[in-house]
């Protein structure tokens, strides 16, 4: 009985994972795309480091969400994990996996930030927040992120035929600072600080003489990010506590069935997680008015009309015809 509900418990957590995987992917690819595609069309969102912010968001969480979607049909396609056959897939999948997650955390950290300086009411505050200073922090966060990998890339390895990291001093900087501080609560903190001071700085410029257009943006950006913000806290917390539980009490492997039902919540709370990469452009839509009607216009005005304008341009040709002898012609308009 306890070897059936181990195997069942097992079964059920492969398929979750994939079929999981697959929603997220396919969601979050096409919410990305629209992202990327929106910030970078609109006027108005040019030169906004925010915009710089969600758009690099974007592209982070793209390639994340494909290098999660090429790890589970592998997985599923070969009935192994390849990363336990092939060294090199074994350490990049690690190393890319972490970069991406820094990336993408320090800039939802930096659109926060940005938010607070912007909406100040200090000038040399709103100084400080310039498209410069953005396409600098992305740079240095990029880099930065790298570095962070290298450790993954020396010390991940294969052993009895499983990829994992197995040396002591590593995982004790995974289970002591990675997880609980660079891709837990350091971003949590501040992104929460930060977007909760912009919110106190957006009530205020609502009482002062501002521009209207200026104004009205800076709600949107404060109440996109605010409520992204929420939901990176809500989908970030419970999987790195699980994840520094896993690695700091080091659970019993003898134990399967144990060890089983850890792997079933491990698995439900990686998708949660993993939702952080797909949802940014849903919560965008669902927050804010003015975005979904910006999403209407470049979706429907500006890329279906070059599309309908190509193809119909296509068909309007001059086709010649006889009648009788005599030749004229005449323009066929579909």
């Amino acid at each position: 009985m306890s070897s059936s509900t181990i195997s069942n418990i097992s079964l059920f957590t492969q398929k979750y994972t994939f079929y999981t995987s697959l929603i997220i992917f396919c969601i979050g690819f096409i919410g990305n795309l629209i992202n990327i595609l929106i910030f970078t069309t609109l006027k108005h969102f040019r030169n906004n480091p925010s915009i710089l912010y969600f758009t690099a968001e974007s592209i982070a969480n793209t390639i994340q969400l494909i290098l999660f979607f090429l790890m589970n049909i592998l997985i599923q396609v070969n009935e192994t994990d390849p990363a336990n056959l092939s060294l090199f897939w074994c350490k990049f999948r690690g190393m890319m996996i972490s970069l991406c997650t820094l990336v993408s955390f320090s800039t939802i950290c930096f659109s926060a930030s940005h938010q607070y300086l912007s909406t100040s009411h200090h000038f040399y505050l709103r100084q400080l927040s310039t498209i410069k200073t953005a396409r600098f922090l992305i740079c240095i966060s990029v880099i930065i992120s790298m570095l962070q990998t290298i450790p993954f890339g020396i010390f991940i390895e294969i052993q009895a035929s499983v990829c994992a990291i197995f040396n002591q001093n590593m995982l004790n900087y995974i289970s002591y600072f990675y997880y609980p501080v660079l891709s837990g609560l350091l971003p949590v903190l501040i992104a929460s600080v930060f977007s909760i001071l912009a919110y106190n700085n957006v009530r205020r410029i609502v009482r002062k003489q501002m521009p209207v257009v200026r104004r009205r943006l800076d709600q949107q950006l404060t109440a996109m990010i605010l409520i992204r913000i929420i939901m990176f806290i809500v989908l970030t917390l419970p999987y790195d506590i699980v994840r520094m539980y896993t690695y700091i009490a080091k659970v019993d492997q003898s134990n399967q069935l144990y060890y089983a039902i850890i792997n079933l919540i491990g698995s439900i709370l990686v998708t949660f997680f993993n939702l952080n990469y797909a949802i940014s452009f849903y919560v965008f839509l669902t927050t804010s008015v003015r975005f979904r009607r910006q999403v209407k216009r470049v979706l429907v005005k500006k890329c279906w009309g070059r599309c309908k304008r190509c193809f119909f341009n296509n068909n309007n040709k001059v086709h010649p015809f006889g009648m009788r002898g005599s030749l004229t012609s005449s323009v066929v308009v579909q």
